[in-house]
C-alpha cells in the first residue's frame, strides 16, 4: 500500500513537472531592443523578416517576428527594413515566444512600435 502511494505521489510530481515546463513555451513577453530587417541588415533569413535584438547582461539574443497584420506596418512604417546594424530602430513588442529550431520566435499580439 505504501509502495503505490509512494509511486503516485513520484508520478504526480513529475507530471506537474512537466506541465510547468510546457507552460513556459508560448508565454505572452514585452521585449525591446533593436529593430533590423533579417535578410537586409544581418543576411541571415531569404525574405524580409523583423528581427529583434536585445542585449541582457552583455548577451544578445535575436528574435525573430512572426509575419502577421503587426508585421508590415513595422516593417516599412517603422523604417526596419532600411535600419542599419550601426544605426537600428529602437523597438517595444509584445507577443507570445517559441522556440523553434534553436532560434526565439516572436509572434506579436501588438502593436510594433517604437521605444522610448
Amino acid at each position: 500500500m505504501m509502495r503505490k502511494l509512494l509511486t503516485l505521489a513520484v508520478c504526480g510530481i513529475l507530471t506537474m513537472s512537466l506541465g510547468a515546463a510546457l507552460a513556459d513555451d508560448g508565454k505572452k513577453v514585452t521585449i525591446e531592443g533593436d529593430g533590423l530587417c533579417g535578410k537586409c541588415a544581418l543576411g541571415e533569413t531569404k525574405e524580409c523578416q523583423n528581427v529583434v535584438l536585445v542585449e541582457k547582461d552583455g548577451k544578445k539574443t535575436s528574435y525573430y517576428l512572426e509575419k502577421n497584420e503587426f508585421f508590415k506596418d513595422a516593417h516599412q512604417g517603422l523604417g526596419i527594413c532600411t535600419a542599419k546594424k550601426d544605426k537600428p530602430v529602437k523597438v517595444k513588442v509584445t507577443g507570445t515566444c517559441v522556440e523553434k529550431d534553436g532560434k526565439h520566435v516572436l509572434t506579436p499580439t501588438e502593436k510594433i512600435t517604437k521605444a522610448d
